[in-house]
């Protein structure tokens, strides 16, 4: 995988980066949150592990971006186990916080989930849109159903109407349903 780290502690950056590369993972390392979002842009990793506190754009932030320009799975990496910051993470679009130090085992494993976690997800998003794009379509295929039955024809006729139309012009039901609309 390709993996994008953002942590300003030098020591501990280097001990992931060394820690991903043995794993096999292609790692690009980021010292602060704005450098992060830049390697982000240039390299499109797979995912981000981004340490919470960090100059001049936290990694709080860093993950709200991500998620709206360039959705990944994200870890979230911290010397702090407050329940504030904790809260504010379980509010961002992420699949995993760890508290340093961390094991090449635990990362593995957090990685793991976060990639399946995430895939999850996004075939979950893909589901919804294609059952409101459905639904928008039925929507319109009542409609024009209705404007069929307006001139008398009875709910069956008028299915198997919009649907004849459909066949014989090689055209789908909404396409149809939409051309009788207007």
């Amino acid at each position: 995988m390709r993996i994008l780290i953002a942590e300003d502690e030098s020591i501990i950056r280097m001990g992931l980066k060394s820690m991903l590369q043995e794993m096999g993972h292609e790692v690009f390392a980021a010292a602060d949150g704005r450098e992060a979002l830049q390697l982000a842009r240039r390299f499109s990793p797979d995912l981000a592990i981004l340490d919470i506190r960090m100059p001049y754009t936290d990694g709080l932030q860093v993950a709200k971006v991500l998620d709206r320009t360039q959705p990944m799975p994200i870890l979230l990496l911290t010397a702090f186990s407050q329940q504030d910051l904790i809260d504010q993470a379980t509010e961002l679009p992420i699949q995993g916080y760890l508290v340093k130090p961390i094991q090449p085992q635990e990362l593995s494993a957090a990685i793991a989930v976060a990639t399946k976690r995430f895939a999850e997800t996004q075939a979950l998003e893909a589901d919804k849109i294609k059952l409101q794009e459905k639904l928008a379509a039925q929507k319109q295929i009542d409609r024009a159903k209705g404007k069929l039955i307006e001139a008398g024809l009875s709910e069956e006729e008028a299915y198997r109407f919009l649907q004849q139309q459909a066949r014989k012009n090689r055209r789908s039901m909404l396409e149809v349903a939409q051309a009788l609309l207007k």
